[in-house]
């Protein structure tokens, strides 16, 4: 599967929360609401998810291997650093 789009919809340098993203995958399917964040370690990407009852969240989609995930992690923040690096212009 690859990833034929990435798209940077909000950015924000005020808080932890430094974008959100949507990702096409062979230009058939779109996952919404992954978000960078600025950990202590540096930008991270968190899967969409909701809040359960419990109080703690449950991603609504993931990747199932960490190949996957760092797949789409690595398209995400090589995008950010350009959108970012153009002063925030979205492409």
């Amino acid at each position: 599967m690859d990833i034929t789009d990435v798209r940077i919809r909000n950015i924000s340098d005020d808080n932890k929360l430094k974008a959100i993203v949507s990702v096409t995958f062979d230009d058939e399917f779109v996952v919404h609401d992954i978000k960078i964040i600025e950990g202590q370690s540096g930008l991270f990407i968190a899967m969409p998810s909701r809040k359960m009852s419990e109080g703690d969240y449950r991603d609504i989609a993931h990747p199932l291997t960490s190949e996957t995930r760092n797949r789409i992690k690595n398209a995400i923040l090589e995008k950010y650093d350009g959108v970012s690096h153009a002063g925030g212009v979205f492409a």
